[in-house]
């Protein structure tokens, strides 16, 4: 009788505590949201933190295309771009008719502009899945592209179209010019939309997402219509990144060509591949990976789309589950206290490891500054270290480093296996791991 009074306690309790996890989590997130620009308080960090959260909201968007529905979108920027356009308009027409709406607002009507024309194209688009869906979605996206660059009356043409986000009615003393209140307000359109994101994920109408994407035809036999549910989603995947082009429009000031092209495409599928499709928290990850490479690699070197191509590469071959799959790898090791069984391996292969990514920046920065100087000879600086490009011992270092470091880390590679097989099966007979 008491066994069975405590574990209907344990039952009740158990809900309890996935719930007070569950909102905690999002209590860290906003606390951390406010938090950031006073420990972080320069103006460069504020910009990283207000493009990070522009970021966050595009991927997300995307990934209930890519994760949730398994529609692979080529063209999800035209959404992007339509809400930064018509967020743009709407801030200039209130500040020519004196209408009484505040900045914070025009974020949701950009949304509203990303909506509507998934409304209008989404129907036809989500008819079929696959590859069909990728090519008209790449087909569209270059449409309104070019579009953008004819119809100078609505899209500005190259120089595209600027605004003033402090000429709006203010709202609570704040103008909006600084650069930590667009922040404030970037986070708190990131909070909002990620919540309204994730609950869209529980919801039956997410359920049914996850269904389409495993087994449309299972689906319709149980009596709802794939092409429905993916032109739901499709819309809603609108919806949340037109949010993100408008909150991009207020950032800049300014909506032009690149907000549709497929540069703008690319590196959202590259932010949420690269993140993880598979888990919502993945394409979060993603975004913040790929903004901070973007901005940093861009002030460094001169090919950093390589560099973005060698990761996505190695991705794909070697974490189909992207970062976020890495992770959630650790998890039944972690709850199964044998986590400490591997570390000793990372550790060991952090080195040789290191040494080979050192050496593949070296061999391509080398041969990008050689091929630029002509011959001339260039300086690659390498943790601080500098390296002359027509110098013979580069290019020895190089392929030591390249050679020597995949020899080393294929051996090291080889012990983290046998620990991780080692550490799996206890976890496994602890009933951890399936």
């Amino acid at each position: 009788m008491t066994s069975t009074v405590t574990s209907a306690s344990d039952i009740a309790a158990k809900p309890s505590g996935q719930n007070l996890r569950f909102y905690g989590l999002w209590v860290v997130a906003a606390i951390a949201l406010v938090a950031l620009p006073l420990i972080f308080s320069s103006g460069g960090s504020l910009t990283s933190f207000s493009l990070i959260g522009i970021a966050i909201i595009f991927a997300l968007s995307y990934n209930i295309l890519l994760g949730e529905t398994g529609l692979l979108s080529f063209g999800h920027a035209v959404h992007y771009g339509l809400g930064g356009f018509a967020a743009v308009h709407v801030m200039n027409a209130v500040t020519a008719h004196g209408w009484p709406i505040p900045l914070p607002l025009i974020p949701l009507l950009g949304g509203i502009g990303g909506l509507v024309f998934a409304l209008l194209i989404g129907w036809v688009m989500t008819r079929r899945a696959g590859t069909v869906f990728a090519m008209i979605s790449l087909g569209i996206g270059e449409l309104v592209a070019s579009s953008s660059l004819i119809l100078r009356s609505v899209f500005g043409g190259e120089s595209g179209i600027s605004t003033d986000r402090t000429a709006l009615p203010h709202i609570f003393g704040w103008t909006f010019g600084p650069q930590i209140q667009v922040y404030y307000l970037i986070a708190f359109w990131v909070l909002v939309s990620a919540i309204a994101m994730y609950a869209l994920t529980r919801t039956p109408l997410g359920r049914i997402c996850n269904a389409v994407r495993d087994n449309p035809g299972r689906v319709e036999f149980i009596g709802y219509d794939p092409h429905v549910v993916r032109y739901l989603a499709y819309c809603f995947a609108g919806f949340f990144a037109g949010i993100a082009g408008g909150l991009a429009a207020i950032n800049f000031e300014i909506a032009n060509s690149a907000y549709l092209g497929a540069v703008q495409s690319g590196m959202v599928l590259f932010a949420t591949f690269i993140g993880g499709a598979s888990y919502f928290f993945g394409p979060i990850l993603g975004a913040i990976l790929v903004t901070y490479l973007q901005l940093g690699l861009t002030s460094v070197t001169s090919v950093w789309q390589l560099y973005f191509g060698i990761i996505f590469i190695g991705i794909v071959m070697f974490a189909p589950g992207g970062i976020a799959g890495l992770v959630m790898m650790h998890r039944p090791l972690i709850r199964a206290r044998t986590l400490g069984m591997v570390i000793p391996s990372y550790l060991v292969a952090a080195l040789p490891t290191l040494a080979l990514a050192c050496g593949v920046i070296l061999v391509i920065e080398t041969v990008a500054r050689y091929a630029v100087t002509g011959g001339e000879g260039n300086i690659v600086k390498l943790l601080g270290i500098p390296f002359n490009t027509t110098a013979p011992a580069t290019w020895a270092i190089a392929a030591v480093l390249v050679i020597g470091g995949f020899i080393v880390a294929r051996i090291t590679w080889r012990r983290i296996a046998g620990a991780w097989d080692r550490a799996a099966g206890i976890a496994r007979d602890r009933g951890y791991l399936a």
